[in-house]
């Protein structure tokens, strides 16, 4: 186990990376930030955000104890320092060896992870939703909602009130993007330090098997942390797409969270008080899948949960790839046309105290077809803490499986190790109870 010693030296260092002198200036915006909050990195782990406004070192020692029971030893702290720094290796981007004859070893899968023909042909689907009688809630939405984040956690939206004529600019302008010459997307390149612009690996682990996929990673809210210089120029209209896109996708977003709350008895605008209000965070992940010459060694995104709040996706609109796991069974998701697949993340099982529940998922790829889809986490403000909702543990031996912990440092470990199934909140959950 890590000792406090060891946690101050490490906090020292990475106060170093983390000072307001290190990080971008913060530029007006009318979204509500503390006032002690310089800008930071939003994917850093621990950044400004995280400091008290004394910027003790006891503060920090306060919010880093929070996750001592997943550190062994003084080495892996320097190990998660260093990895915030650059990829352990050359990123070589898949779209660059889609052509290639044979896979290369960095991208075959262990046996045990590979994609199975037999799962894939199941014919059983995720739920459907019509949102159209939302917010009123008619017609069996809430609860049409509410059984589907508790048997699936995941289900598909029709008439979800998106200009459809928007997501055909906002598609075709990020397909766009990937169709530039490499030298064009590589003005782009990302780091581990943020994770925005273009990249092509999650995880820092050196030597770690990889996935096949490249993508584009932007933050969209809080708005003191956007930069329309780190999204592409090009094409012209990717930017002002990109921004109607997400203001009208974050109103959906708040919708469906009215139809959570709702379904767990609780004040219509309860979870989104708890994700911070309107001070939540927006992440956009465009996800860009070639052309792969043996799909059935490979993934394009290894199986994981995701560890925000709601996850809204933009499956691409020919070409499936999204594979839900459903009593221990890989089932592919056929989306309909004009649909958004919604997925609910780590936090909102917290939240809910496991009512509802974040479920692994995978992406397959194709041989002969390329594949887009794009990704809108919708998350909780990064610096509070999150936790079971109290009104949910009034009934008798309803106790908490959570310990609260903010999004910051939750995130810590998945920026390290990229995809691992759930057994982040796993652990979570285990460090909760008593005796575990």
């Amino acid at each position: 186990m890590a000792t406090h010693s060891s946690i101050s030296t490490f906090i020292t260092r990475f106060a170093s990376i983390t000072s307001p002198s290190s990080l971008p200036c913060q530029r007006p915006c009318t979204h509500t930030a503390p006032s002690a909050r310089p800008v930071a990195l939003l994917l850093l782990p621990f950044h400004a955000s995280s400091l008290h406004s004394d910027g003790s070192k006891e503060a920090h020692i306060s919010r880093i104890a929070l996750l001592l029971p997943l550190l062994k030893d003084t080495a892996q702290l320097e190990d998660i320092m260093d990895c915030l720094q650059e990829w352990p290796e050359p990123v070589v981007p898949v779209q660059s060896l889609s052509e290639a004859p044979t896979l290369p070893d960095r991208y075959v899968k262990p046996p045990s992870q590979r994609p199975s023909v037999g799962d894939a042909a199941r014919s059983l689907d995720i739920p459907v939703v019509d949102l159209a009688m939302l917010p009123g809630g008619g017609g069996g939405v809430v609860e049409a909602v509410s059984e589907a984040c508790r048997h699936w956690g995941f289900f598909q939206v029709v008439n979800h009130g998106v200009s459809l004529e928007l997501v055909r600019r906002f598609r075709e302008a990020w397909r766009g993007f990937f169709h530039l010459p490499m030298e064009e997307k590589k003005r782009y390149a990302n780091s581990p330090r943020t994770y925005e612009g273009y990249g092509s690996r999650l995880g820092v682990d050196e030597g770690a098997i990889l996935d096949w996929g490249d993508y584009y990673f932007l933050h969209f809210l809080p708005c003191y942390l956007k930069d329309h210089d780190k999204w592409p120029e090009l094409p012209p209209c990717l930017r002002e797409a990109t921004d109607e896109y997400g203001v009208e996708v974050r109103k959906l977003c708040r919708r469906v969270m009215k139809a959570l709350s709702l379904g767990l008895g609780l004040d219509a605008d309860r979870l989104q008080k708890a994700l911070g209000g309107d001070d939540e965070g927006v992440c956009i992940r465009v996800n860009f899948y070639p052309r792969c010459p043996r799909p059935d060694l490979a993934l394009g995104l290894s199986p994981h949960s995701d560890p925000g709040g709601l996850t809204v996706l933009l499956a691409d609109d020919h070409v499936h790839g999204l594979q839900v796991r459903k009593d221990g069974v890989w089932i592919t998701v056929h989306p309909l046309p004009n649909a958004f697949i919604i997925n609910v993340g780590d936090q909102i099982q917290v939240l809910s105290n496991a009512e509802y529940k974040s479920v692994e998922h995978r992406v397959v790829v194709h041989a002969k077809e390329e594949r887009l889809s794009v990704a809108f986490f919708y998350n909780p403000r990064s610096d509070i803490p999150i936790g079971p909702v109290p009104e949910l543990l009034a009934a008798p031996g309803r106790a908490a499986l959570y310990r609260p912990m903010t999004f910051d440092d939750y995130r810590l470990f998945i920026r390290r190790r990229g995809p691992r199934g759930k057994s982040q909140v796993e652990s979570f959950e285990a460090m909760a109870i008593p005796g575990t």
